[in-house]
């Protein structure tokens, strides 16, 4: 549900550190377009206020002290609710980004990112915004751009002999070329097909366009 200008976004905070969860409800409550609806440190409490609201954002922790924030995240996108999630985690790593997401989050900012100001994410998120930290994003475009995580597994050396291969060159012609044996060549061929989980030459060229080394 995005809101419009207008509407005022009504906000709950799952937070079981104190001095966290009293930053967090200061910046909603000091901003005239928020309104703090619940603030609680469970998921059990969050569950139950959850049964009786329905807040149009919901900020939540995932390493919680009776449980983990993704079954929150999870329960609310099987009911099907309205509500936008973000998370705000001290956890930056892709396990727990991927999960997240996967459950149905559709923001993701860690505690210690000073670059974002929360009641800007807040209100991009109601208005259908996606915020995320810069490192998280690094990590999902990692994730969803597999080519570039294939590209960091060959050595430099592999990525001209592929780039060469990508162009028709034999073996013994890139050996010549870069000034390599037939065997060094043929050994640089076994690692790529190896690496890039390929069989032949077609698949390797295939490979090289979707990393752009051709």
């Amino acid at each position: 549900m995005h809101q419009t200008e207008t509407q005022t976004i009504s906000v709950m905070i799952v937070e079981d550190d104190p001095v966290i969860l009293e930053r967090l409800s200061n910046v909603v409550q000091s901003n005239d377009r928020l309104s703090l609806q619940a603030s609680v440190s469970t998921v059990s409490k969050a569950k139950a206020e959850l049964a009786e609201i329905q807040p149009s954002v919901l900020l939540v922790d995932l390493d919680l002290p009776d449980g983990n924030g993704l079954e929150l995240i999870q329960m609310m996108h099987n009911q099907g609710s309205d509500t936008a999630i973000m998370v705000i985690s001290v956890f930056g790593d892709e396990w727990h980004i991927l999960k997240a997401i996967a459950a149905g989050a559709s923001g993701y900012l860690l505690k210690d990112d000073e670059s974002i100001q929360i009641e800007t994410a807040i209100i991009d998120l109601a208005g259908g915004g996606a915020p995320i930290s810069p490192s998280i994003a690094r990590h999902l475009m990692k994730h969803f751009r597999p080519e570039e995580q294939l590209l960091e597994k060959l050595t430099k050396r592999e990525q001209q002999v592929l780039q060469k291969v990508a162009k028709g060159y034999t073996t013994q012609e890139i050996a010549e070329m870069e000034g390599l044996s037939y065997h060094t060549v043929a050994t640089h061929v076994k690692n790529i097909y190896r690496k890039l989980s390929v069989n032949s030459r077609a698949e390797a060229v295939f490979e090289a366009l979707k990393m752009n080394l051709i």
